[in-house]
């Protein structure tokens, strides 16, 4: 395997049992980023798997084309404060995930940061994306393996999220539930997170763009949600479940997670 080089903005680089890290330092707090290779995941949910909703569908095979870095958790407060002192924003504790954040508000964050760091890319993920990180190589509902669901609660999820069988009705600190296997923590409960895409149900075949298409204005656009949160039974808190909200609306089970580099099209 070739060796990945550090980035430009590395505060610090390696490469453990899960994958390439490297450390992204601003305004006196860090973030630690994973490298996420380009290649083939699976989309959505066959029909069978416990808890599928209808917007999951229809289950296919995708490729996302260009690597990307991740970070490892959501947002936290700490980071937010500290880029943000003044802009609106939610957190019970320095490590807890930042809410109450809208998409717009999280694009001016990144906005900002770019700024801050030129060259950076930061960008929120897409949809597509954001699954290859959270499926980590699997194809099941959770990169353990499908769920055993009962009275919306899942032994398989307990140990990977705070959902609401275990998380008491809030957040918790990011990073204390386990990792999936490419060194991502929070992908599955805490806060739902922002991604880049529109939303809009999924095709077997994209739709024709035509002369009669009609043209949605960008605050009327919803935008999607990934990956469930604190509050959430067990059936929402799977690798496919999609979920969405207007682009200014700020939600105390939703937060964000930067990506950076690389750069995937897709916008369903």
């Amino acid at each position: 395997m070739v060796e990945r080089r550090a980035p430009p903005w590395a505060d610090a680089h390696g490469r453990d049992e899960r994958g390439v890290w490297a450390v992204l330092r601003v305004a006196g707090v860090t973030q630690r980023f994973r490298w996420i290779a380009p290649g083939p995941t699976a989309m959505g949910s066959p029909d069978t798997e416990a808890g599928r909703a209808p917007q999951e569908g229809p289950a296919r095979i995708e490729t996302v084309p260009a690597g990307f870095w991740l970070a490892e958790t959501p947002v936290t407060g700490a980071w937010w404060r500290a880029m943000e002192p003044s802009h609106p924003g939610h957190d019970e504790g320095p490590q807890r995930p930042i809410t109450c954040v809208s998409w717009n508000d999280a694009q001016h964050h990144l906005a900002h940061l770019n700024t801050r760091v030129p060259g950076l890319d930061a960008r929120l993920p897409t949809e597509r994306e954001w699954e290859r990180a959270c499926r980590a190589g699997t194809s099941t509902a959770t990169w353990v393996g499908d769920l055993t669901l009962f009275d919306g609660q899942s032994p398989e999820l307990a140990p990977i999220a705070w959902y609401a069988a275990n998380s008491g009705g809030a957040t918790h600190d990011v990073g204390t539930r386990a990792a999936n296997p490419w060194g991502l923590y929070d992908m599955l409960g805490n806060v739902w997170e922002w991604c880049a895409d529109a939303y809009a149900p999924w095709r077997a075949k994209p739709k024709r763009v035509t002369a009669k298409t009609k043209e949605v204005p960008p605050e009327k656009t919803l935008r999607t949600i990934r990956g469930g949160s604190f509050r959430n039974r067990a059936d929402v808190v799977r690798a496919a479940m999609r979920g969405a909200f207007l682009p200014d609306v700020r939600d105390a089970c939703v937060g964000f997670r930067v990506a950076l580099g690389g750069g995937d099209d897709d916008t369903r």
